[in-house]
């Protein structure tokens, strides 16, 4: 991601380059605030201030995707690298887990949908909420 950056002609400060390989090397989703505090342990100079001027740019180049999953802890929001196959996400009302699911099914759902209404689809996105194996197995399943 830093090379395609470059290549749009951005400059990559210290803290941009230290936000985009904290990103990039991350293993799960992450919020502004979880991506800021990563990110300090590379520098410790970084500020909220950069670090959404910075979510921003990577939005605007089409570089990472924002998810607003089943409104999970108040109105927050995640990111996470743009990929070329779209996912389901399914999110932990209890823990905040979020996990990606792919399948053959859902990708044959995307195409039914574009073939019988004739839409060309550039992205497709499905949430799904609930409890994760760990906290559904911890809590008595509500009805």
């Amino acid at each position: 991601m830093l090379n395609a950056v470059e290549a749009q002609g951005v400059r990559l400060t210290a803290q941009r380059r230290a936000l985009i390989e904290t990103i990039q090397e991350a293993k799960s989703h992450l919020d502004a605030a979880s991506l800021l505090e990563l990110a300090r342990k590379r520098d410790p100079k970084i500020d909220r201030a950069t670090v959404y001027r910075t979510l921003e740019l990577l939005k605007r180049l089409g570089m990472i995707d924002e998810l607003d999953l089943m409104h999970l802890n108040g109105e927050k929001h995640y990111y996470e690298v743009k990929t070329q196959k779209d996912h389901l996400h399914l999110a932990c009302f209890n823990c905040g887990e979020i996990e990606e699911f792919t399948s053959p099914t859902f990708e044959r759902l995307k195409r039914e949908i574009a073939d019988k209404n004739e839409f060309d689809i550039k992205v497709m996105r499905l949430e799904v909420g609930g409890l994760c194996k760990r906290c559904a197995a911890r809590k008595p399943v509500l009805q």
